[in-house]
């Protein structure tokens, strides 16, 4: 049984909120020193996690993905190595030990092939029922590539160019399957299939293939698409095809903005402002009260960020070896080095900084003003929590940035894995389905259904060829 959605003092119906969960990558959001911090590739801590997900009725359970170990100086970063299963093996056997709960993975389309990639998505949502997701990205780095054939010499424009085919291809081979292509003869047992069932040709820049694509249509049609970044060609690329965007924006101003901007494109591409969820991550600390819910969120990010990490960061920056400064001792006065040729490889965080020598000054200037340390800088400066407070102020919180149009719920980032969402499934989550503004239970069986999405057989106007950029990963 479910609660009827309430309406606004304006007459506006108040909106569903939608929950996801993210099991974090390799990275710095976990607390590895926490003895609570459990394995990042053993299935026991997916599968534990998922469930958890689960059993609040959360939409989606989304894994990034890392196709290579992060490398500083020339050497492993040490600090987070703890590998990555493989996304597709992950997510096929959460399938297995979850019902309803969508499963979304990060798959990259510039070392993937099209039949490939189409192939297991369909077969995912075949063995799901219908709950597989994509969140579509290109590479950003030759680095990365050196493991596959094109990555040392795929121009960036390329890769964009090759993600927009890449989608339009993969949609082709989804689409070239219908429901009425296939029939059972009750009598022999045998398929009957249409002669075109399967039947592709494409023919373009990047890909020219053509054959049958050997994997039935599946529940969802296709998977839901999701894109992540916040550049303009990313804004663009989420209002033509994307399902749903993962946004960085935070904070209730922000969120607004970005909320606005984007739902502002939609129309052009023939477009309802409810085809297109925009989803932000979030962290939380969340404690019996709100002061000790602040208290854990301090102690949380100074775990989060220890003397060495923060050494590492900075040299994001400053672009040199800084292992010789002491973390709690005052900034170097020596300024970063600006050569193409960076000592950090792997990291998006490089990206981040496009003006190290501007950024080195803000620093100084903020640390000086402050009295803070290297590492007390890193703390200050990086990922602060977005949701800090009790049960009640956590839920109230949510609920506000939804109603305002900051967000139309958010992805949660827990500090631990795989126990870090247990927590809120159990104090949270209630208090929002108290509030009428959660489901109580799934209401459907796929993840479009649970995101409030169309199946593509039903809107054909809803069909776009990529006409934008997707975003970088």
């Amino acid at each position: 049984m479910t609660h009827s959605p309430q309406r606004t003092s304006t007459g506006r119906p108040v909106k569903r909120i939608h929950l996801a969960a993210h099991f974090p990558g390799v990275n710095n959001t976990t607390v590895w020193s926490d003895p609570r911090a459990g394995s990042h590739i053993e299935f026991g801590s997916f599968a534990h996690f998922a469930r958890t997900a689960e059993r609040a009725k959360f939409d989606f359970l989304f894994l990034a993905e890392g196709l290579r170990l992060r490398e500083q100086g020339g050497k492993i970063y040490d600090l987070d190595v703890v590998g990555r299963p493989d996304t597709f093996t992950v997510l096929a056997a959460l399938a297995a030990v979850t019902d309803r709960i969508g499963l979304t993975g990060t798959i990259n389309s510039t070392f993937n092939e099209p039949y490939e990639v189409a192939r297991q998505f369909a077969s995912l949502d075949h063995l799901s029922g219908g709950r597989s997701a994509w969140n579509v990205v290109t590479s950003w780095d030759a680095f990365t590539g050196e493991n596959f054939r094109r990555g040392g010499f795929l121009p960036q424009g390329e890769r964009y160019s090759r993600a927009r085919e890449f989608l339009t291809t993969a949609h082709e081979l989804f689409d070239s399957w219908r429901g009425d292509e296939i029939l059972a003869d009750q009598e022999t047992g045998t398929f009957l299939r249409d002669a075109k069932a399967g039947a592709f040709t494409h023919t373009g820049q990047h890909f020219d293939i053509h054959g049958r694509f050997n994997v039935p249509r599946s529940p969802q049609g296709r998977p839901v698409v999701f894109q992540a970044g916040d550049s303009e060609e990313g804004r663009e690329f989420a209002a033509a095809e994307a399902d749903a965007i993962f946004s960085r924006h935070g904070t209730l101003d922000a969120g607004r903005a970005f909320y606005a901007d984007v739902k502002a494109r939609l129309p052009k591409y023939g477009r309802g402002k409810d085809r297109l969820l925009i989803l932000p991550a979030a962290t939380f600390a969340l404690a019996d009260t709100d002061a000790d819910a602040e208290e854990l969120a301090r102690e949380v990010r100074r775990s989060q960020v220890s003397g060495a990490t923060a050494l590492k960061h900075l040299e994001f920056v400053w672009n040199r070896d800084l292992s010789s400064y002491d973390p709690e001792g005052p900034l170097p006065d020596i300024d970063p080095d600006v050569r193409e040729e960076h000592i950090a490889e792997g990291r998006a965080q490089v990206r981040m900084y496009r003006d190290p020598l501007s950024t080195a000054r803000e620093w100084r200037e903020l640390a000086a003003a402050n009295k803070w340390s290297i590492r007390d800088l890193v703390i200050h400066t990086g990922n602060r929590q977005n949701f800090v407070g009790s049960p009640a102020t956590i839920a109230r919180t949510i609920n506000e940035y939804v109603q305002a149009d900051a967000a139309d719920g958010f992805i949660l980032v827990p500090h631990l894995t795989p126990g870090g969402l247990d927590a809120f499934a159990d104090q949270v989550v209630p208090l929002l389905q108290e509030q009428g503004v959660f489901r109580t239970e799934y209401e459907g069986t796929t993840l479009r259904e649970h995101l409030g999405l169309a199946h593509p057989d039903a809107h054909p106007d809803a069909i776009h060829a990529p006409t934008q950029e997707p975003s970088r990963a």
